[in-house]
């Protein structure tokens, strides 16, 4: 994971690539680490860092959606299920059970919920977690301290998957590369290259290097546009070029058919609060079940604090760094006091986020809580590869997906899909055994890592100092992310590689100063880029503050 020996890679093998990915989220890696974990000769293209967008910004969960099982989403919820075991074996220093408990407030009403948690339970099969039980009140306030306890009727508790997302993002583009893959940040594709022919197929894409500036040129046998909510703007690229060759675009569903209906993407934003972990001062998730839009809300114990979220409100304007908007701040705060007995107020919020996720939808009418999360596969005429849909939990199934039919469209070997059964990296030694990084000690999240980061603190003891007293994250990490991780600003570092911004905005921006110190000597950067960094990280930081 040393970015200046990927672009050495990407610029000066002339090779074409069997399949070139644009987009850097957990699709784009998911389906670079398919291919090449299958052997193919694989590019990824980051246009600004791993899990930039949506992938860094998800509920932190790995589930089969409990919501979706009420839909009648059965199948969908199936295969959620099984990724979701498939995940935690291969994965367990970023992948852990959680319990759950849903509380009712009518009578009879645990009953129904324990029967919709036994059929997730029967769902999952034998890559199943802990099995769903009935609680009573004193058992379900034991488990939820803050939960007010009029009109309880007892809950169900249940166990469920999280993770940490960007962490997870980061130990796939590990693997990539311990596969033969060549991933790369920073480095937007701006151009599709096409064939010179009357069919006008894909032949490559150019790309830009945005720390020099450069573009460089890729040839490839495949081109997979798997950039979620910015997938437009890429098939666009392709109907500019299109165009120029007097050639009409179209785009139908893989596999053939009319592109009548065709899938279109959906941008939906969901907003986060994180709360101090006093308002669920608990080892215990919270589902609520009935919302006022008809949605599921969590509150889940994460990295020390309470997440509560999420909203789901259609937007048209696609934005890199979307803003949570004051209405969702007041719905989760809303619900919140309807079920705490300690109400939170703004004050009391430490930081606030929001991601769009990028639904599959046939009609702009359809409210986005009732879209699914699965995903769909495009090809246009050209042969450009649209990914549009799914959700952290399926990637590696969306990927298995997307190469599949990559291969047939580029017209190389069939090769069999290996990753269900591939540990991922920071995973020798634990995948497939007992172990899980449930503590909230920050080293765990590395795994096998953990012994190299310890012994990066013995040789340099100013490294095992904390960033700040308010964060766990120490400055031996911040090392690691630069030399190792391809962090290339503070934003990467205290947003993806730590999760200091997501956790607490305020104190994120009193360790940024360090953070830029250190970060400028490894990077051999100049006073300038220090003081830009800092500028830039916190007018970000203000976005994440509840005003």
């Amino acid at each position: 994971m040393n970015r200046q020996a990927m672009l050495a890679a990407l610029t000066s093998d002339s090779d074409p690539w069997d399949i070139i990915v644009i987009g850097g989220g957990a699709t784009g890696l998911g389906t670079a680490l398919d291919a090449a974990s299958r052997g193919y000769r694989v590019a990824l293209l980051e246009a600004h860092d791993f899990a930039k967008g949506t992938s860094s910004r998800s509920t932190k969960l790995i589930h089969g959606g409990v919501r979706y099982l009420r839909q009648g989403q059965v199948k969908m919820v199936r295969e959620s299920l099984h990724e979701r075991g498939r995940l935690r074996r291969n994965a367990p220093h970023i992948v852990h059970s959680r319990k759950f408990v849903i509380p009712s407030y009518q009578m009879g009403g645990r009953y129904y919920f324990f029967a919709g948690m036994k059929a997730y339970d029967l769902l999952a099969g034998r890559l199943g977690f802990e099995a769903s039980r009935l609680l009573s009140t004193r058992q379900t306030l034991a488990a939820l301290p803050t939960l007010k306890a009029d009109g309880l009727h007892g809950g169900v508790a249940y166990a469920d998957g999280q993770f940490d997302d960007a962490r997870l993002a980061i130990a796939l583009a590990q693997t990539l590369v311990e596969q033969g893959g060549v991933p790369i940040n920073y480095a937007p594709c701006v151009r599709l290259i096409h064939r010179g022919n009357k069919r006008g197929q894909l032949s490559g894409v150019v790309a830009r290097d945005t720390e020099t500036g450069n573009e460089f040129e890729l040839r490839g046998r495949v081109v997979v546009n798997a950039t979620g909510v910015f997938g437009e703007s890429i098939m666009q690229l392709d109907d500019f070029e299109e165009s120029n060759s007097d050639k009409p675009s179209k785009a139908s569903p893989a596999g053939g058919g009319s592109n009548n209906d065709a899938p279109r993407i959906v941008a939906s934003q969901g907003t986060h609060i994180v709360l101090p972990q006093e308002f669920l001062p608990s080892t215990s998730a919270m589902l609520i079940p009935h919302t006022d839009d008809a949605r599921v809300l969590f509150a889940i114990p994460w990295h020390g604090r309470t997440l509560f979220g999420t909203t789901d409100n259609r937007v048209e304007r696609i934005n890199i760094e979307p803003e949570a908007l004051e209405t969702e701040i007041d719905y989760l705060l809303e619900h919140a006091a309807r079920f705490l007995t300690k109400q939170p107020q703004r004050s009391d919020i430490l930081s606030v986020f929001a991601g769009l996720r990028p639904l599959v939808g046939h009609s702009s009418k359809t409210a986005t809580s009732k879209l699914s999360r699965e995903h769909e596969i495009l090809t246009s005429a050209s042969g450009l590869i649209t990914v549009i849909g799914g959700k952290w939990t399926t990637y590696r199934k969306m990927g298995q997906d997307v190469v599949d039919l990559a291969a047939r469209v580029g017209g190389l070997p069939p090769k069999a899909s290996c990753t269900a059964e591939l540990p991922l990296h920071g995973a020798s030694n634990i995948a497939g055994t007992d172990w899980e990084a449930t503590s909230e000690n920050p080293l765990d999240i590395y795994g096998s890592d953990r012994n190299a980061l310890l012994d990066l603190m013995e040789q340099q003891t100013d490294y095992a100092t904390r960033l700040v007293p308010e964060l766990p994250y120490l400055t031996a990490q911040v090392a690691w992310a630069v030399e190792h991780e391809m962090a290339r600003s503070v934003e990467d570092v205290l947003s993806r590689r730590l999760r200091a911004l997501l956790l607490d905005a305020r104190a994120s921006m009193a360790a940024a100063p360090a953070v830029a110190q250190l970060m400028q000597q490894l990077l051999q950067k100049d006073e300038a880029w220090r003081s830009s960094q800092l500028d830039a990280f916190c007018d970000l930081a203000q976005q994440y503050l509840a005003k």
